[in-house]
C-alpha cells in the first residue's frame, strides 16, 4: 500500500489525483492522510473536505491527522516536523510501502535558492531527495521533474478546485519571498530553463553527497575507539570527509541536526586540525566535546 500525503494545495492535490488513476489501473492499494496543523481558522473543515474527496475517488484508509505545532525552529519547521511525525506514524501503522509527496520542480528550485541564502553545504544545496527514510517511513516525491504549472494544468482538466494556502503567499516566510520575488527575478534576469537548472543541479549534488556521506560513514567506523574518536584518524581524512565524521558523530551524541551547523563543526574541526590546549566545544542541545589524550570525546 502507499499513502498519498494531500493538503489539498494545487500539487498534492494532483499528485492524489494520480495516484488514484495509477491505483485503479494496476490494483495497488492507495490510502490518503491528511494533516491539519490547527493554525487556521477553518482548518479542521478544509482537512475534512480533502479526506470526503479522497474517499469518493476510492482512496482506503482515508485519516486526518490533527497536530499540535510547537518546539524549535520557528513555526515553518515545527509544522513540518509535526507533519512528517504524523505522516511516518500513519505509515508505520498501516504498513505503507511509502509516503507520497507532492513537491514539484519548483518546490525544489526554492529550497536551493533558501539554501544558497544560508550558506549551505552541498547537502543542503541538493535540496530535497527523491526518496528519504524518516521516523521508520519511506517517504517519496515523485514531481520532482515535474512544473508546478503542469499541476495546476492537471487540477484545471479535471475539474479539481485546489486550496491555496493562503501562507504561501505571506511575506512573512522567507518561501513565501522566494516564490513571489526572488524566483520570478531570476527567470526575468536569466530565463525559463533556471527553474529546471536549479533542480536539476541539485540532482547532480545530491548525488556526490551520497557518496561523500557513504564514504564517511566508513570514515566513522575507523575513528571510533572505546571514549569517543581516534584524532590521529581524523587528522588524516580529507577535510569533506572529516567534517562530515564529526557531524555525524555530533548528531549521535544528541546534537539535534536541524541546530547543528557549519560554525559548530568548524569548533569540532579545530579541535583536530589547529589544537593549541583550547577548551571544549559546546553543542546544541548542552553536549561539550573536549579533546584528551589524543581523542575527541563528548559528554
Amino acid at each position: 500500500m502507499v499513502l498519498v500525503a494531500c493538503s489539498g494545495g494545487v500539487d498534492s492535490l494532483a499528485l492524489a489525483a494520480g495516484a488514484a488513476f495509477v491505483a485503479r489501473r494496476e490494483g495497488w492499494r492507495a490510502g490518503l492522510v491528511t494533516v491539519d496543523h490547527q493554525l487556521q481558522e477553518g482548518s479542521a473543515g478544509r482537512a475534512e473536505q480533502v479526506a470526503r474527496w479522497a474517499r469518493e475517488q476510492g482512496f482506503e484508509p482515508v485519516e486526518v491527522a490533527t497536530v499540535e505545532v510547537g518546539g524549535r525552529g520557528g513555526p515553518e519547521a515545527a509544522a513540518r516536523e509535526a507533519r512528517y511525525a504524523a505522516l511516518a506514524e500513519a505509515a508505520r501503522r498501516l504498513g505503507a510501502a511509502t509516503v507520497l509527496l507532492g513537491h514539484t520542480r519548483d518546490d525544489q528550485a526554492e529550497t536551493v535558492l533558501l539554501a544558497l541564502a544560508r550558506g549551505a553545504g552541498p547537502r543542503g544545496l541538493a535540496g530535497m531527495p527523491a526518496h528519504r527514510e524518516h521516523g521508520g517511513a519511506r517517504f517519496s516525491r515523485p514531481l520532482l521533474d515535474v512544473p508546478r504549472s503542469a499541476c495546476r494544468a492537471a487540477c484545471a482538466a479535471q475539474n479539481l478546485v485546489p486550496w491555496e494556502d493562503p501562507h504561501n503567499t505571506d511575506p512573512s516566510y522567507a518561501r513565501s519571498r522566494v516564490r513571489a520575488d526572488a524566483l520570478p527575478a531570476l527567470v526575468a534576469a536569466l530565463g525559463e530553463g533556471v527553474v529546471a537548472n536549479l533542480a536539476r543541479s541539485a540532482a547532480l549534488l545530491g548525488a556526490d553527497a551520497d557518496l561523500l556521506d557513504e564514504l564517511a560513514g566508513d570514515a566513522l567506523r575507523r575513528c571510533r575507539t572505546p571514549a569517543g574518536l581516534s584524532v590521529a584518524e581524523l587528522g588524516g581524512l580529507p577535510t569533506a570527509l572529516r567534517t562530515r565524521v564529526l557531524h555525524a558523530w555530533a548528531a549521535e551524541l544528541g546534537a539535534p541536526r536541524a541546530a547543528l551547523t557549519h560554525r559548530h563543526v568548524a569548533a569540532l574541526d579545530a579541535l583536530v586540525t589547529t589544537w593549541h590546549g583550547q577548551g571544549p566545544t559546546l553543542l546544541p542541545g548542552g553536549k561539550a566535546v573536549s579533546r584528551r589524550s589524543g581523542e575527541l570525546t563528548g559528554g
